[in-house]
This record gives C-alpha cells, sequence and structure tokens, in this order.
C-alpha cells in the first residue's frame, strides 16, 4: 500500500472534527479528506481486496467498503438483494457523506454501487459525484457471469486464484467459508432482476477491460440507460482493478467534483 499521503496525516490541518470508525469502514475516514470515493469489494471479497489501493490520491481519499458476512463481519447476515445491500450501505456511509464523494464497484459490487445510488436517492441524502462502474453489465442486461453456473469447489478455487493474485496464499478452512459467502453473493445476483431500472441524478462512467473476457466492454452500453454515462476502457484483464493502476486511480481522484 503506498505511504499515507500529507492530506491526510494527523496535523492535515482539517477543520472537522476526526470522524468515528464505522464497521463499514476498516478506517475511520480523514476530517482531512477533500473527497471521497468509497471502494466496494465484489463477490465473496472483503475490504482486504483493496490492500493494493492507496489511501488517496492528493486529498480524495480512498475508502474500501467492508460488507457483511466476511471479513471483520463474518458473523452477520448479508443482506438478501442489492436493494437491502444498498440500503444498509447508505445507512452505514450517511455520517461520512459531508464532502464530495463517489462509489466504486467492480463486477458483482458494480450492481451494489448502482443500488447504493439508488437508495441514496430515496433516503434523501445526498448524491455521489460520479458512480464508477467497472466490468458489469447495467442492471437490466442481467443476470451474466460465469459465475452463475459453477459449483461450490470451482467458486472455492476461484477465491483461491484472487488471493494468489493478490500475493496471498489460500487456507483451506478459510476458503470453504467464503465459497459459502461467494455462493451467497452469486445467489443475490440471481435474483436480480431489473427490467426498469430508476435513472440516477449523477453520472456514470462505466469501466471496462481491453482483455476482459468475462464482462467486454461492448456489453457495458446498457448503462446509459441508468443515467449519464462516458465510458473508459483501460488496458489489462478482468482483474487488473486490483494492482491500482494509474491510469484508474488517477481517474477516479480526478472525477470526484474537487
Amino acid at each position: 500500500m503506498s505511504p499515507k499521503p500529507a492530506a491526510f496525516s494527523a496535523s492535515g490541518g482539517g477543520s472537522r472534527p476526526a470522524a468515528a470508525k464505522s464497521r463499514w469502514l476498516p478506517r475511520a475516514p480523514s476530517p482531512a479528506a477533500a473527497a471521497r470515493v468509497f471502494a466496494i469489494p465484489y463477490a465473496g471479497c472483503g475490504a482486504g481486496l483493496y490492500r493494493n489501493w492507496p489511501r488517496g490520491r492528493g486529498a480524495v481519499e480512498f475508502l474500501p467498503v467492508e460488507l457483511p458476512g466476511r471479513e471483520t463481519r463474518l458473523g452477520e447476515p448479508m443482506p438478501g438483494s442489492f436493494q437491502e445491500l444498498g440500503a444498509a450501505l447508505v445507512e452505514g456511509i450517511a455520517p461520512y457523506l459531508d464532502v464530495p464523494f463517489a462509489l466504486f464497484g467492480h463486477c458483482w459490487s458494480a450492481l451494489a454501487a448502482y443500488e447504493a445510488a439508488v437508495q441514496l436517492a430515496l433516503a434523501g441524502l445526498p448524491a455521489p459525484s460520479r458512480l464508477f462502474v467497472s466490468s458489469q453489465v447495467a442492471p437490466q442486461d442481467g443476470p451474466v457471469g460465469r459465475m452463475l453456473g459453477m459449483a461450490q469447489e470451482e467458486m472455492a478455487e476461484e477465491l483461491a486464484t484472487t488471493i494468489r493474485a493478490l500475493g496471498g496464499q489460500p487456507h483451506p478452512e478459510l476458503l470453504a467459508i467464503y465459497a459459502e459467502v461467494l455462493r451467497a453473493d452469486v445467489d443475490v445476483s440471481k435474483r436480480y432482476i431489473v427490467p426498469d431500472p430508476p435513472r440516477l441524478s449523477c453520472p456514470i462512467t462505466a469501466i471496462g477491460w481491453s482483455q476482459d473476457t468475462e464482462v467486454p466492454a461492448d456489453r457495458m452500453a446498457g448503462w446509459t440507460a441508468c443515467g449519464s454515462t462516458v465510458f473508459e476502457v483501460f488496458q489489462g484483464h478482468h482483474h487488473r482493478f486490483l494492482d491500482a493502476p494509474p491510469e484508474l486511480i488517477g481517474m477516479l481522484g480526478a472525477d470526484v467534483g474537487v
């Protein structure tokens, strides 16, 4: 992980009081941040998915989100739908929407991020400056994905591949636990049938990857039905975002509205 930027030092000079830690966020938001990007982990994974990301870019803070049922929240039940998850997430991050903010989701979590944006509007809370959706079709075009038809053993191997990509070694007992988490997340995807998705007031950036064979960039065109959408295609495969590619991090830090 990159060194902590000066903007987030204890003596950063921010006028706001220090934010209290939330079970939704592994670390407390910085009172010195000028903007925040909430990064939601994809299916079967927790906030540790973003361990290679920097804490921020300039005065923009990147905050991985911890979802129920994984890592530090392993004993908590996972909501049964993206709509319920979005509402719960909004309640969890509401105290930290005092600066411009964006939501980022990749694959499965792109839909969680979209539903969080919908729930923010329903709750009368501030809208995101931008919704970033990576490697996922629009709600009305799904559900899609090779994991929808996977057996439990295949899901465990999928998680093992992700762990190795992050530089770790999969532990058999933990793999078994998280394969159950992944199964529950995939079931949420299977139930997500949204033929007429609500249109967001905030702009959307749909991010594709040039070597992504799971969700090719040209399958993301449907996001225009969900709001004003721009499209970006970066070099790399489906999991390239894990490495915090400079072009992605730079775009996130530049497009939050500060």
